[in-house]
């Protein structure tokens, strides 16, 4: 059956290849911390660089399919490793062959009808057995389905389109997630917005990651969110997207990005923050643009104490076939006073 991990799994944004400078710079900057806060948490991969026996890490995403990855990768709850074994084997071994709400609406689009209608069964079978289940086995379940979901998907790593010829044809196949439990004693999870939640929370470091320009990623993974709430609403367009979105719409996306991220700099509890922001400017597409200058947070980060900023090339992970030329990911940190 195998195993996958926190990491396997395509993301818009996705800093994984970034963690190594952002230890190097913890490490020479930043004095001895318990407490690492990932307030856009993404796949959650930089938040479990960080969790470990002695650190406590707090995460947080608007997106409830990120949330409930947390559930499966941070948090304490009970769960039967024997029992999600078995269910995930029973699962692999389902011959879908009714129409259900995914193969209706993804099969021949995002997917092969033959693993459209196995995620719609598999879903409904989740939820059939919920009852049985605590929310941490039902979180794994509905995690592993996800990843899986992700490795068959028709699309370049987002859900914004699907490729025009169904060239995926692999079969959908769930495996158990690799989690270390021994490092889930006291973290914090939360499914909220971010400017809201950092006034009631308080860290050694917070680590900034916001979206960076006008992709809304309640557009881009619009599906997995539909998936995992599995509410299965009307849907609109070629892309087949629900019909509202806006409670996971991000300000950060529009002009108004300059001013939340200053309310959300200002109201930081923290010894440190450390701000991950691309230089993309006006070099993309127009909606690759980024939505704040190094000016503005800049600004907004000296309000609060020293500021220093490192950089690295990095691959643009792009919509496109186009290569951002002298593309630079760069961790603006600040030590408040």
């Amino acid at each position: 059956m195998g195993n996958f991990h926190i990491n396997n799994r395509r993301y818009l944004g996705s800093k994984y290849r970034l963690i190594p400078l952002i230890k190097r710079v913890i490490d020479k900057e930043c004095s001895s911390y318990n407490i690492f806060s990932d307030i856009f948490g993404g796949t959650g991969v930089v938040a479990n660089a960080f969790n470990s026996r002695e650190n406590k890490i707090i995460i947080n995403d608007i997106l409830y399919s990120n949330y409930l990855s947390y559930i499966t990768w941070f948090s304490n709850g009970e769960y039967n490793k024997n029992k999600i074994r078995q269910i995930i084997g029973e699962f692999n071994n389902i011959n879908a062959t009714k129409e259900n709400y995914i193969s209706i609406n993804f099969g021949n689009r995002y997917f092969t009808m033959e693993n459209a209608r196995k995620i719609g069964a598999i879903r409904d079978e989740i939820e059939s057995i919920s009852s049985m289940l605590t929310f941490r086995e039902k979180a794994i379940l509905i995690t592993s389905l996800m990843y899986a979901v992700d490795k068959v998907a028709n699309t370049c790593g987002h859900y914004d389109a699907y490729r025009k010829n169904l060239d995926n044809v692999q079969s959908l196949r769930l495996k158990i997630p690799f989690i270390r439990d021994d490092y889930n004693k006291n973290n914090e999870i939360y499914n909220e917005d971010a400017n809201k939640l950092v006034r009631k929370i308080s860290s050694d470091i917070v680590y900034i990651d916001t979206p960076y320009n006008s992709r809304q990623y309640s557009d881009s993974y619009h599906l997995l969110e539909n998936i995992v709430t599995w509410k299965k609403p009307k849907l609109v367009g070629v892309s087949k997207k629900m019909i509202d979105r806006s409670d996971i719409k991000s300000d950060y996306c529009t002009v108004k990005a300059p001013k939340v991220f200053d309310d959300l700099i200002q109201n930081i509890d923290s010894k440190y923050i450390l701000v991950s922001y691309s230089n993309m400017g006006k070099k993309g597409h127009g909606r690759s643009n980024a939505k704040i200058n190094d000016e503005e947070i800049v600004e907004s980060l000296e309000k609060r104490g020293e500021v220093k900023i490192f950089y690295t090339d990095y691959k643009q992970f792009t919509t496109g076939k186009s290569e951002i030329m002298n593309y630079k990911e760069r961790l603006f940190l600040c030590k408040c006073r």
